[in-house]
């Protein structure tokens, strides 16, 4: 199974911290947020990994190379300088993702969560979403888990990996676009399997939640 890392994303919340760098190379405990995950990814099985990347994405790509330092394979879809979101990020990724089932692992969150023992995709299923506790700074959670099936109550939320199946991106063009309805709309023919995750888990956000995870 191959992995992807989004990490696309502009990183305006963190700021000033990435006017020159991008988040996913902001370090935690001595390491950036994506080698963390490239490690973890590693200890799970991994070999091949696809990154997406806009803002400064060049610099990730300097600073990973092609993934043989860390015993993997890298490709890179680059996006420019206008993230396409969720969506649109994965969809112009399918190339190098091929047709089978894929790991999608948000990259400004720092977990240790075993990407290993996420649960495969059925053939009635098109996405295995990782919920976590809502943390406090958001209010809301995004989904709930019923007989490990998603559904669309605001009790848990988001980890920001899951397994997805290409054909949930069927029809899809690139562009720029959200993959929330088109989850939306799974959960609601029960195509969504879920998990919960009550080990480690951070959205690296904002300078602050960065400085509270050092």
């Amino acid at each position: 199974m191959k992995a992807m890392i989004l990490a696309a994303g502009y990183g305006r919340r963190m700021l000033p911290l990435t006017e020159k760098l991008p988040k996913p190379l902001l370090e935690v405990k001595g390491k950036a947020l994506i080698v963390h995950h490239l490690e973890n990814l590693i200890r799970a099985g991994f070999r091949e990994v696809v990154i997406n990347h806009g803002h400064l994405g060049h610099l990730i790509e300097e600073s990973l190379g092609d993934g043989s330092a860390f015993g993997l394979q890298i490709q890179y879809s680059c996006e420019g300088p206008e993230p396409l979101e969720t969506g649109g990020g994965l969809t112009k990724a399918l190339p190098l993702l091929g047709s089978e089932p894929f790991l999608a692992v948000n990259a400004d969150i720092y977990t240790d969560f075993d990407f290993s023992s996420i649960a495969g995709l059925s053939a009635e299923t098109d996405a295995h979403l990782v919920l976590v506790d809502t943390p406090a700074y958001k209010g809301n959670g995004d989904f709930s888990l019923l007989d490990g099936r998603v559904k669309r109550d605001p009790v848990l939320t988001y980890s920001g990996i899951a397994l997805y199946h290409p054909r949930i991106l069927d029809g899809a063009c690139v562009g720029r676009f959200s993959i929330i309805p088109r989850l939306n709309k799974a959960i609601d023919t029960g195509r969504v399997q879920g998990s919960y995750h009550a080990g480690n888990w951070s959205d690296v956000g904002t300078p602050l939640r960065l400085f509270q995870l050092q």
